[in-house]
């Protein structure tokens, strides 16, 4: 049985092209980033006044994924190194 595409298939395209559509369409900016792994870098846009989030994952080859967006972004304080609860 076949089965069509997922309802929310990602998005993807250079990174350039992402940002520059995120910053200028959605007023976001760079929240956070991480690596998923040795070659996948997750970045978290946000923006303070639409409460938005985009979550993007980033491979070596310059192309990004929209790999999740949501409201009601809470930046989190840090943690202070060494804190154990």
């Amino acid at each position: 049985v076949a089965t069509g595409p997922p309802a929310r298939a990602a998005t993807c395209a250079l990174l350039d092209v992402i940002v520059e559509k995120l910053a200028t369409a959605f007023d976001k900016t760079l929240a956070a980033t991480g690596l998923q792994n040795e070659t996948t870098m997750i970045e978290i846009w946000s923006s303070d006044k639409s409460g938005t989030f985009t979550i993007l994952l980033t491979r070596p080859n310059g192309i990004s994924c929209v790999i999740s967006a949501g409201e009601y972004w809470t930046p989190a304080a840090p943690v202070p190194k060494g804190f154990a609860g």
